[in-house]
């Protein structure tokens, strides 16, 4: 009778709470998407974009602010992300999100108390100095309204307003893991309309106006076959493979960290759903980086059981790839050999090499254009083609900002991974998954942008560096001091 009512307990108190979240992340999702196609539809009937945008701006706000309010923070955020994707990146607003998470902020310092404590990022000072160093740069790459709301309000300034965020949000391992639950639902419903892109070869929630090219760019069709790499919301499907490259970690991480069969088996369907998204995407950078952040994962997990479960795991997950989609694995291995794409990648870092070597100090502007028309004298002959940036962040970075900003943005990169390394060192298994999969992020994507412009892509940037907020605040190293600390002393006593 005893264990009977401790199992309806924990459904009650885990699974149930777990799937109401998740009910409710993607009941919010589907309406604040269903808003933005809606404020499209009328705009694209003549009703005026300015008041339908306020319109929008007005009831988002307010869904925002309820759950604030509630105390759904980590639904808010992930809201956030989704008007990320969507309103700002596939729309072209551009810094919708930067002044709602902003905002979010602000409250957030407001309202802070002892449950909801307020910390500032470490070294805020180096945050300062990157945001100091890059205004530059940025004021002479600024050469149209694109580049002006493209290149600092998101990858710059956004950059420190998400970290700062996901440090505020880290109050200890259950925010973490809330945070982590409401990605992977975010993950999922964009895995599941990559998926009908692929089916069907329609874009769900699409303008037909004003982003009628990125949509036909959205369909990249494979060289020497019908087959078309899927771009969905993302539009280039490099970048819709970067994100479901880091986003496979987050359900990953959960399910290493449950101890709930329903739980897990949830987090085995968003894993499933993630890496087959992620294999419409064609993207060989984006698989190579999933390989060396799974290396990074398994190093990670704490545990030697679960390092031998997630090999045999991604055997079977391969072994189901190979065996259901053979025609889409021999696609994949015609893209990755063809001659032409290798050239023209180290065509394009050739240049930026070359245009570094002319500007190292300042770069030639934070900008698409800056760099277009600045690269041409320097275009080398593999780069076949003119190009708006190296298809490399980091040489993205020292091209278009100096030497300098680069500089400044790993030092900021490889500190805050140290200390998101220090809590892994000091949190239990449970701990160590959601923390090692943070840093299995980090490394997927620094990995992924040695091929494309990842790091230096707003949708992209601002969720790692919120995880990377998330895995290396210090609120999380005191919450994990004060659950150590009962640990030691019951240790003591047991042995006096």
């Amino acid at each position: 009778m005893r264990s009977s009512l401790q199992k309806t307990k924990v459904w009650d108190g885990s699974v149930g709470l777990l799937v109401l979240r998740v009910l409710s992340i993607a009941i919010m999702m589907v309406l604040l998407l269903a808003l933005g196609r809606g404020i499209v539809v009328l705009s694209e009937g003549g009703f005026g974009k300015l008041g339908l945008y306020l319109l929008g701006a007005i009831i988002g706000a307010m869904v925002i602010a309820l759950l604030v309010i509630l105390r759904r923070d980590e639904i808010a955020i992930t809201i956030v992300f989704a008007i990320h994707i969507y309103i700002d990146w596939y729309l072209g607003l551009h810094i919708v999100s930067v002044v709602t998470a902003l905002t979010l902020l602000v409250v957030f310092f407001l309202a802070r108390s002892s449950e909801h404590p307020w910390t500032e990022p470490r070294a805020l000072w180096l945050w300062l100095a990157y945001l100091g160093l890059s205004l530059f740069p940025a004021i002479r790459g600024a050469t149209n309204a694109y580049d002006a709301a493209y290149y600092y309000p998101n990858i710059v300034f956004g950059a420190l307003v998400l970290f700062w965020l996901g440090t505020v949000l880290a109050r200890d391992r259950a925010s973490v893991r809330r945070c982590f639950q409401a990605f992977a639902v975010l993950a999922s419903l964009l895995a599941v309309h990559t998926l009908i892109q692929a089916a069907t070869g329609q874009i769900l929630l699409g303008s037909s106006s004003s982003q009628a090219f990125l949509e036909t760019k959205s369909f990249y069709q494979l060289t020497g076959s019908d087959a078309h790499r899927i771009g969905s919301l993302f539009i280039d499907p490099n970048w819709n493979g970067a994100f479901f490259a880091i986003m496979v970690f987050i359900p990953l991480a959960l399910f290493v960290e449950t101890s709930s069969l329903p739980a897990k088996i949830l987090y085995l369907i968003e894993m499933s759903l993630t890496l087959l998204a992620l294999l419409f995407t064609y993207s060989t950078g984006a698989w190579i980086a999933t390989f060396a952040g799974l290396f990074i994962f398994i190093i990670l997990v704490g545990r030697s059981s679960y390092r031998v479960l997630l090999l045999a795991l991604i055997g079977l997950a391969a072994m189901a790839i190979i065996f259901y989609f053979p025609a889409q694995i021999a696609l994949q291995l015609q893209h990755a050999s063809a001659p032409a794409e290798v050239s023209l990648r180290v065509g394009a870092w050739k240049t930026a090499l070359r245009v570094i070597s002319a500007y190292p100090l300042t770069g030639v502007g934070l900008g698409l254009n800056a760099y277009g028309i600045s690269a041409e004298p320097f275009r080398v002959p593999e780069q076949y083609v003119a190009l708006a940036h190296p298809h490399d962040s980091y040489l993205e970075l020292a091209a278009m900002a100096g030497l300098p900003v680069l500089a400044l943005f790993l030092t900021l990169l490889l500190y805050n991974v140290w200390f998101a390394w220090r809590n892994w060192l000091k949190g239990d298994v449970p701990t160590r998954a959601l923390v090692g999969g943070g840093i299995a992020i980090i490394v997927t994507l620094s990995v992924n942008s040695i091929s494309i412009n990842a790091w230096t892509l707003p949708p992209l940037a601002a969720i790692a560096w919120l995880i990377l907020g998330l895995i290396s605040s210090p609120l999380l190293t005191k919450s994990l001091a004060r659950t150590s600390k009962p640990a030691k002393n019951s240790v003591i006593a047991i042995s006096s």
